[in-house]
């Protein structure tokens, strides 16, 4: 049940955040379009998390709960990415459909590599 709690916990913050660094990152970068907003918060997602499972491979806690399962689940969004990747779909936005679904997911993998390493530097 504690583990529970801690995901919740950790989810409720992470979504803050997303809408937070989202709806403000949007504003900044209006780019027409392309969803700026989603498009950062999964990128910096990625960073983090692949910083934190770096992290809790050699320490294993309770904490993985709070930021991995819980902070980083909330925070980062597939169904938003899906949804928005849709939307460009439909009104047939190809151009941005195609550097959005391709930049998410290089950038996101390259993301999670950085985080890890940002990691494996510290110690």
């Amino acid at each position: 049940m504690k583990n529970v709690l801690l995901v919740f916990l950790g989810g409720g913050a992470g979504s803050i955040l997303r809408y937070l660094i989202s709806d403000y990152t949007q504003k900044l970068w209006k780019i027409n379009a392309f969803p700026m907003g989603t498009f950062v918060v999964n990128i910096l997602g990625c960073c983090i998390i692949g910083f934190l499972t770096s992290y809790f491979l050699k320490a294993d806690n309770y904490l993985k709960y709070l930021l991995i399962t819980g902070f980083c689940g909330g925070f980062t969004t597939f169904s938003t990415f899906s949804a928005e990747s849709f939307s460009l779909w439909q009104n047939q936005n190809y151009t941005a459909l195609l550097l959005y679904i391709i930049l998410s997911v290089v950038l996101g993998f390259g993301a999670v590599i950085l985080g890890m390493k940002i990691h494996t530097s510290w110690l």
